[in-house]
């Protein structure tokens, strides 16, 4: 069996984020020059100034930091969606080059969704996962044996449930963004688990960028009208209190 489990790291992230954030913001309502502005915010507490830019949504100047995390255990339908998130960098393990077989030479790695579980259908799902392998194995064989791409085209068997691993460079700004709409109850339950570790991350590097970021009914009403999950003062609670987990 080769069950994946999802791992965020967050790899790298804009040195004195804040100082640069509060930084560009100065600067549109300041006539100093740069180096005045810059020796102003140096070393110097950042917090009041940085959470009243976010109260006011005045967000142009986190664009100006960013944050890299390196993902493993997602399935292929989840980065699907990641990607749909345009204003980011992406670098994905490519099925094209990398064969698909597990690190100790057994079953391709794979995602198990919890509904699985719920219906008593993991030992069906895992039996379905082992027979695809048995198949990728065997036209990877027949493929390179008359001399064609092997794992290119063998990988039009594989199927969404098959980890992948990515790298992600996300503007601060963006990652509000990604953050509102992933985090919510309605999001895919994957993509959801990402999205709150990721934020969980940021949060410690930038504390008070993050602060009060998370699904749009953290900080307003739900934005999901008659879909909402009806549970606001619940999810506010988990994400004041996210990075004490």
């Amino acid at each position: 069996m080769a069950e994946s489990e999802l791992k965020v790291v967050l790899l790298r992230y804009t040195h004195a984020a804040e100082e640069m954030v509060s930084q560009a913001a100065r600067l549109c309502y300041s006539p100093a020059s740069i180096e005045d502005l810059k020796s102003q915010v140096e070393n110097k507490d950042q917090t009041a100034f940085i959470e009243k830019l976010i109260d006011m949504h005045h967000l142009s100047p986190v664009e100006h930091i960013s944050f890299t995390f390196g993902v493993e255990g997602i399935s292929r339908a989840c980065s699907h969606q990641i990607v749909r998130h345009r204003i980011a960098s992406y670098s994905q393990q490519s099925q094209r080059y990398v064969g698909q077989h597990s690190k100790d030479g057994g079953t391709f790695d794979y995602i198990i969704p919890p509904s699985i579980d719920k219906i008593g259908k993991r030992s069906w799902f895992i039996d379905k996962m082992d027979t695809i392998q048995k198949w990728y194995d065997e036209l990877v064989e027949a493929l390179g044996n008359t001399g064609e791409k092997t794992f290119e085209d063998a990988r039009f068997l594989l199927p969404n449930a098959t980890e992948t691993k990515i790298i992600i460079t996300m503007n601060a700004r963006e990652l509000i963004h990604f953050f509102r709409v992933r985090c919510c109850n309605r999001a895919q339950w994957e993509i959801r688990a990402l999205a709150v570790e990721m934020l969980r991350l940021a949060r410690q590097s930038s504390p008070h960028i993050f602060k009060d970021v998370g699904p749009g009914c953290v900080m307003d009403k739900c934005p999901e009208g008659k879909m909402t999950c009806g549970k606001m003062s619940e999810v506010r609670e988990k994400f004041r209190n996210l990075t004490r987990s």
